[in-house]
Formats: C-alpha cells, sequence, structure tokens
C-alpha cells in the first residue's frame, strides 16, 4: 500500500505487481511510474482537477495492447469521484475526474501511462473552458518543422485575443493549449480551430495544413482541428507516453521551444526539471480569453470565400453543414458519398 495524502487525511492506493517491468528498453518498473505520478502530482492536477479524464491504460506493458477507459471501472475507491459525459452518438458515462493525487496513483496502478482529459470541466462538461491545437508532423517532416509552425500559431493565436501554452507531445508533434471562457459548445470551439488553423496554413503553406484527408497533407505539418470535437482527447500534460523511452508530454515556455529536444523528457529527467526549473504552466488559469475574434474569422471565411466546416471523423455522427466524408481522389473517381 502506499499512503497518499488527501483534503481529509492520508488515501491507502494499492500497489500490485510493484516490479513488474513496463517498459523493457530501460527496465522501468510499475513502481517507478507511480512514483513518478506522484513526484509530478502537483502541475499535473492543475492540468486534470475536475476534467472528465479518458484512461490510456497498458496492463502489460508499453509492448502489450492498450486501451481507452472512458468509463470509471469497477471497484474504484470512493474517493474516486465520477463525472457524467456526453458522447457525439448521445450516449452518457461515468468518467473518472481526478480530484487529487491519489487518484493518479490509483490510476497508474491499474497501468494508465497516458492521462487524457476533456478540455471540460465538471460543473458544465458540454462546454469547453480549453481551446487545444495538434501540431501532427506527417511523413517527411518533423519536430523542427512542428516548432516553426508552432511560432505562426502564437501570432494567430495573440491576435485572435488568445494565449497559447506549447508543451511537447512525447514523439515529434506539439500542441499548445488556450484557456477560454466556457461559453461556447463543442461545434463553435472547434469552428474556432478551424479557423486559426486555416490562418497559419495561409501564412506558412509550405509547413502548414488543414487538409483531413492524409493524400493531401503531403510533406506538411497537419493542424489537427479534430481534437476539438467532443470526446476526442489529447494526452495531457506530464503524461507518460507509451512509447519505448518513456518519454513525457512536457510543458515548455515558448523562448525555450525552439531549442527543445523532446527525447530529454521522460519519466526518469522530468521530476528533476520541474524541482529545478517549476512548472513552466503555472499562469495557465489567469491568461483566459474569448472566441470572439476567431469566431468572427469562421464566418468571414465562410461568407466571404467559402469556406465552410470541414470533415469529422469517420465514426461521429453526420454534423450540420459538413462536407462528404469521402476522400478526394474516389470523389473525383465516382467512388462512395457521405458516410
Amino acid at each position: 500500500m502506499l499512503s497518499v495524502p488527501g483534503p481529509d487525511g492520508d488515501r491507502e492506493v494499492r500497489l500490485s505487481n510493484p516490479d513488474k517491468v513496463y517498459f523493457p528498453e530501460r527496465g522501468i518498473t510499475k513502481r517507478e511510474v507511480v512514483e513518478y505520478y506522484l513526484a509530478v502530482a502537483e502541475p499535473m492536477l492543475r492540468a486534470l482537477r475536475d476534467r472528465p479524464t479518458n484512461l490510456k491504460r497498458f496492463p502489460d506493458g508499453v509492448d502489450g495492447e492498450p486501451f481507452f477507459a472512458k468509463r470509471v471501472p469497477k471497484g474504484a475507491p470512493s474517493w474516486v469521484t465520477p463525472v457524467t459525459v456526453t458522447f457525439p452518438s448521445g450516449r452518457t458515462a461515468q468518467s473518472v475526474c481526478p480530484t487529487e493525487p491519489a487518484v493518479i496513483a490509483w490510476a497508474a496502478n491499474l497501468g494508465t501511462l497516458d492521462f487524457h482529459p476533456w478540455p471540460v470541466r465538471r460543473a458544465d462538461t458540454d462546454r469547453p473552458d480549453e481551446l487545444r491545437v495538434d501540431l501532427d508532423p506527417q511523413p517527411g517532416t518533423g519536430f523542427a518543422d512542428a516548432v516553426a509552425v508552432a511560432g505562426v500559431l502564437r501570432e494567430v493565436l495573440d491576435e485572435a485575443g488568445l494565449v497559447g501554452w506549447p508543451k511537447t507531445s512525447g514523439g515529434r508533434g506539439i500542441h499548445v493549449f488556450a484557456r477560454i471562457r466556457p461559453e461556447r459548445s463543442f461545434i463553435e470551439v472547434r469552428r474556432a480551430v478551424i479557423a486559426i488553423a486555416r490562418r497559419v496554413a495561409a501564412r506558412s503553406p509550405e509547413r502548414a495544413t488543414v487538409d483531413w484527408w492524409k493524400e493531401e497533407r503531403g510533406e506538411r505539418v497537419f493542424l489537427d482541428y479534430n481534437q476539438a470535437a467532443r470526446d476526442r482527447t489529447i494526452a495531457s500534460a506530464w503524461s507518460v507516453r507509451g512509447l519505448p523511452r518513456a518519454t513525457v508530454s512536457m510543458p515548455v515556455n515558448w523562448d525555450d521551444l525552439p531549442d527543445v529536444d523532446p527525447s530529454d523528457f521522460d519519466l526518469r529527467t522530468v521530476p528533476g526539471l520541474l524541482a529545478e526549473r517549476g512548472d513552466p504552466h503555472a499562469g495557465m488559469d489567469d491568461a483566459v480569453g474569448t472566441l470572439d475574434t476567431a469566431l468572427d474569422w469562421f464566418a468571414a471565411d465562410e461568407r466571404d470565400h467559402g469556406l465552410g466546416e470541414l470533415p469529422y471523423p469517420p465514426e461521429y455522427p453526420k454534423m450540420p453543414g459538413e462536407p462528404m466524408r469521402v476522400q478526394p481522389s474516389r470523389a473525383r473517381s465516382g467512388g462512395a458519398g457521405a458516410s
């Protein structure tokens, strides 16, 4: 058992099979994963607190088959408090909603490596308080390309009245988050991301794209606007990724980003970096903006240039105003229509 301080006394967190190896390449055990999460619990709770959170579980380590747990597992302690979320299908579920370090440690004992919070909080699970942009390098591009595109994104966010906070993805990509007032729907937030991403791509057409279909992206960084759709989530800051080196999705400052090597941030190095440098995203909750400007951009793009909605992921119901979900090459050859 682990004794973890809680709001009304210590919590007892069971640690099963502590010596089980989760990362064979480096010999990292489950105990090390749980200890890592306790070491970064304070800043991680700033990213997770009161957010419905999907758990990406690797019960057999990174060489096994992971799965997403979108509901509170059976047998959860009473202090793991759930929150109701609604999926695109209209179905609902009781999701894990972290409120204290013990919840993170409990989830890690279940084999959770990545914590994937929704961009909403318990008080209103239908109105996001966080705008997220996922910069996804395509084949032929890498982290340096994502850094260049992130610099353009920062400028566009500033023009929209938003403050962006970058972090490494734990791989080749970059995630940029911005706090927003919880006054808009998921559809509106997604449209704001589309409008912002279009401006980034227009300013850096050789490096950035919003093309949903892979055949059109080329060797560019894809600004994945669909990560703003309901029930789509991104690994939180401080999450250990399910990769052989146990890299971490690490918050960074804009000034440091051009010199960052994402492989420097892993389960064994990050606690020391946190102790030395603090949390680069500590001020995020004090920089809250609105989507008014970005939504004005979306409306102007639609009115003046005929640019409206973009395709949703294939598992979503058909959405209002959405174009056909058929890749361009199939459409040109007379293939199937919208799904």
